[in-house]
């Protein structure tokens, strides 16, 4: 699944040990949507994918690849969104959006 949107926010990098004695790191980005009520989707980049995010800046349009991750427990039930890849957005441009620029240009023929 991929999440299309501008950066809102980019975290410091976390990093600890977990109880199992593993190092673990987490970055997390925070994506605005572009759809018509627009949300703030908050996602984390675990391990080595965090080196990704050190080519954006705030206000980027980006596309996210994103996991949805699920558990249950003492009853309750969460989520989380994991980040594997980001990549820059160029959104389509139709041809009726370029238009007035092509009649606006003085050509020779």
């Amino acid at each position: 699944m991929d999440i299309i949107g501008n950066i809102k926010l980019i975290s410091e990098t976390e990093e600890g040990t977990s109880k199992a004695g593993k190092a673990w790191a987490k970055r997390q980005v925070v994506v605005t949507t572009d759809d018509k009520y627009p949300q703030d989707i908050a996602i984390d980049f675990l391990g080595d994918k965090i080196l990704q995010i050190n080519n954006f800046q705030v206000g980027n349009p980006v596309s996210v690849s994103i996991n949805i991750r699920g558990n249950e427990y003492n009853g309750k039930y969460y989520n989380s969104i994991n980040g594997w890849k980001i990549a820059n957005y160029i959104g389509s441009v139709t041809n009726e959006q370029q238009q007035p620029a092509r009649e606006a240009a003085d050509l020779p023929f």
